[in-house]
């Protein structure tokens, strides 16, 4: 699995299909957003779509 360097969704793709920014493997922390608008981890990540996310990202 790999975590995209700018909006953080995981994914197994090198390069991320929502933002086209290159993944990276080295990445801590599993987030799963069921609804963005009622989640506050969401809204302070800046994730508007439901998902898998990274915590963190390198």
């Amino acid at each position: 699995m790999r975590a995209c360097k700018s909006c953080h969704r995981i994914m197994e793709e090198e390069t991320c299909s929502a933002c086209r920014v290159s993944t990276s493997q080295y990445w801590s922390g599993f987030l799963c957003v069921i609804d963005p608008e009622k989640s506050e981890i969401a809204k302070r990540m800046g994730i508007k779509l439901p998902g898998q996310y990274a915590m963190k990202v390198r």
